[in-house]
């Protein structure tokens, strides 16, 4: 995953075609902001194409994706995946109509900056890199779950990058050579988290190439504001590490136990407490400090449930193929 040199003449002139892929539910809000952020981008518009993939959505999503495409500068392909609705096989069915060398994976509520696609594509110069991940930021937030979740860089790739088992990267930001996907398959389709890991740890197992990391692609994303959200967010990322023991054999996350519970309040309470409330008096402190550690245990316990809960259904087991 250590970023190799690249000639500047060759890196100027690799402009492979590349095809994003966007899965859309419910949608209907954020397309706007989203064509925006694709109308922006730097790549030439000749050598990417937009694959817009609306799953089954209740909205106006569908429809408003196929006014966006008409008379738009850059190239938009509307397209839908009303048999299953997961995230996973809407990517499917954009990858099968995609023409690119490049795949690349981002989300509705993602917001790409300009440089990105020119960023993330840049490393794919390395015939050896087959798998390349951006960074995710987050959009400014308003709400102290937001600011916690941005002070803790919840959803930055680092995080990923250094999973004990293998290095993956988030299809928020994501991009895959289309042989990879040709040699690897495609995502399980009635997944409905860990498929990002999934993939990833599938093309690298089999060694087809090496994943790379794009610090400078960067695509912003909003956090969770409500209590609510958070809770459904962590109790996902249980559910995903079930899952990827039973398909890989990764370690489960081990539970806290009451004692250890009662011993962070505690220290919370008695140390913690005292400590911030002095540093909030002189400006050195906010209400973020002051909770970090009760919204930590809440997202751990939202998380230990969510990975106690889980049962991996038999057909997520299924991998598409091209």
């Amino acid at each position: 995953m250590n970023h190799q040199p690249v000639d500047a003449t060759t890196a100027t002139s690799f402009l492979p075609m590349v095809s994003v892929v966007v899965p859309i539910y419910n949608g209907e809000a954020d397309l706007p902001e989203l064509i925006n952020c694709l109308l922006s981008q730097t790549y030439p518009k000749d050598r990417v194409e937009y694959l817009l993939v609306d799953n089954n959505s209740s909205d106006r999503t569908l429809t408003n994706l196929k006014t966006s495409a008409e008379n738009c500068p850059i190239t938009i392909r509307p397209l839908s995946e009303n048999q299953i609705q997961s995230s996973y096989s809407a990517r499917n069915t954009g990858i099968r109509a995609a023409k690119g060398e490049i795949i690349v994976f981002t989300d509705a509520d993602c917001r790409p900056q300009p440089q990105w696609l020119d960023a993330l594509i840049q490393p794919f110069v390395n015939k050896e890199v087959v798998i390349v991940a951006g960074e995710i930021l987050a959009l400014p937030g308003t709400t102290l779950l937001e600011q916690h979740a941005e002070r803790q860089e919840t959803l930055s790739q680092k995080h990923t990058l250094k999973h004990s088992f293998r290095p993956y990267g988030q299809t928020a930001n994501l991009a895959i050579r289309h042989i990879a996907l040709e040699k690897a398959g495609l995502f399980r389709p009635y997944l409905t988290t860990g498929g990002d890991a999934d993939i990833c740890w599938r093309i690298l197992g089999e060694n087809i190439g090496r994943l790379e990391f794009a610090p400078n692609a960067i695509v912003q994303h909003r956090h969770r504001a409500t209590l609510q959200e958070l809770q459904s967010q962590w109790r996902r990322y249980g559910r995903s590490n079930r899952y990827l023991h039973e398909l890989h054999g990764v370690d489960l996350m081990r539970d806290m136990t009451p004692k250890e519970y009662g011993y962070r309040l505690a220290r919370w309470l008695l140390k913690e407490i005292p400590r911030d409330i002095k540093k909030a008096i002189v400006g050195q402190a906010t209400l973020v400090d002051l909770l970090n550690t009760p919204i930590g245990l809440f997202t751990a316990r939202a998380r230990t449930a969510g990975q106690k809960d889980a049962k991996l259904p038999d057909n997520a087991k299924i991998i598409d193929r091209l």
